[in-house]
């Protein structure tokens, strides 16, 4: 943190009492305890509640708000004895693919530092891959644990709803968006999983977690020969060359490994309209008793709201049955596949002052929020998706793979991502490698 976070932006808040609970652990081990992530600095959004740190959301409204108790994860990851470090920064309400608000500013890319680091968890992405952390927490409403992966040379999983369940919650039947686990490697995502996940009393979605082993699928790999099919471009958008290229070399690794790998034709566009409407519902019922201030909040957060305010029933009705024919498609697609692979961006990383890049493969965006497509499209599905870095573009940039997979199959997603980190190592970000600080 003392060489990268001034200038990177990492880690917004920090944990004064961290060294002395690190101490406390050491006691809790020394008294005989198993704690399965013993010490280990973890970073945790800015949007999750830890109780005695300063947690603003990224938003002015709550520049200095102190939550009274730790959100469930937090507990989770207390008691499996891992050391909370501090907040990593997020968007206003993790409202957004590039990690910036007006209280703690722009997250930098540590690749290239004029770049973006993705979002909304990108101060936890970038903590992750200079080593300020080992372990970041997050959330993923449109691609939030997946986007700043991608970008910063990381792995996120995005799990089904319900497998690590968010309390508190201002809406607790949300399907859309889910918290998880990002990590350097598919094995630390698999360590941090099996420690957060399972039922609990104040969620009513949730998964049985009894004899699920997701540290064991990470580390054993896939057993057998897999059926892959690879979609270049599941939003029918465009994909960046380069970025698509990175992509298609490391599907071809695979087949060299001895999985079946085909290239398909999938395309989700018209689930696109059905994401907005759905995004717009999630935000008014996510700030229903923050209206009365919505002009208060930053754009991404207002445009939203306000798109939400004026959905017609007509409107969600249609978007819900969107996601009921994509559930389907993919029922049908894993009668023939194991895993859909498709790039997690269709763009490389941008530059970090814009909001969001404006052209995708030299054609402009109908909307602000077609380059988050590729991720967005996907948590439609409620289906496991994890991204994992593939290679390095031309411009010496990470590039991330899309893992999809089967209902409740988060063990078989952290296993083939562990096959591509084997045969597309990225290794870490130059900068670490030196040094000179920045």
């Amino acid at each position: 943190m003392a060489r990268f976070n001034e200038s990177l932006n990492a880690i917004v808040t920090l944990n004064p009492t961290a060294i002395d609970e690190a101490h406390a652990i050491d006691q809790r081990v020394a008294n005989g305890e198993t704690l399965p992530l013993a010490g280990v600095p973890v970073g945790i959004k800015d949007v999750t509640p830890v109780a005695g740190l300063r947690t603003t959301y990224g938003s002015p409204f709550y520049t200095d708000h102190i939550p009274f108790e730790d959100a469930l994860v937090v507990t989770r990851l207390r008691q499996a004895g891992a050391v909370i470090i501090g907040k990593t920064n997020t968007p206003e309400f993790a409202a957004g693919g590039n990690t910036w608000n007006d209280i703690f500013g722009r997250t930098r890319n540590p690749w290239d530092p004029a770049k973006s680091a993705g979002g909304s968890t990108g101060g936890g992405a970038v903590g992750l891959a200079t080593g300020m952390i080992a372990l970041a927490e997050g959330t993923d409403l449109g691609g939030s644990l997946r986007i700043p992966a991608s970008f910063c040379g990381v792995t996120g999983l995005r799990p089904s709803p319900g497998l690590v369940p968010t309390h508190p919650s201002d809406w607790v039947w949300d399907t859309l968006q889910v918290t998880g686990p990002m990590a350097r490697t598919s094995e630390d995502v698999a360590l941090m999983l099996q420690a957060i996940a399972g039922p609990g009393p104040h969620s009513p979605l949730r998964q049985p977690t009894a004899g699920r082993d997701f540290v064991g699928a990470a580390r054993s790999g896939p057993q057998r020969s897999l059926r892959l099919a690879y979609c270049p471009d599941i939003a029918g958008i465009g994909v960046d060359p380069g970025v698509e290229k990175v992509s298609r070399d490391a599907t071809a690794k695979l087949a060299d490994e001895g999985h079946v790998v085909e290239e398909i034709e999938l395309d989700f566009g018209k689930a696109r309209d059905a994401f907005l409407s759905l995004r717009g519902y999630w935000f008014v019922s996510h700030m229903f008793e923050r209206l009365g201030h919505i002009e208060e909040f930053g754009i991404n957060v207002r445009n939203n709201t306000k798109a939400g305010l004026n959905c017609s029933t007509a409107e969600l009705g249609a978007a819900e049955r969107v996601r009921s024919e994509l559930w389907h498609r993919f029922r049908v697609f894993f009668e023939s596949f194991d895993h859909l692979l498709t790039p997690t961006m269709c763009v490389p990383p941008f530059p970090v002052e814009q909001n969001y890049p404006e052209t995708v493969a030299g054609r402009t965006m109908k909307t602000y929020v077609d380059w988050l497509a590729p991720t967005f499209l996907l948590s439609l599905t409620g289906l496991p998706v994890g991204s994992v870095p593939c290679g390095l573009d031309a411009g010496g940039m990470p590039v991330g793979l899309q893992v999809v997979g089967r209902p409740e199959g988060e063990e078989a997603v952290l296993a083939l991502m562990s096959a591509v980190q084997a045969v597309a190592p990225v290794g870490a970000p130059p900068l670490t490698k030196t040094k000179a600080t920045l």
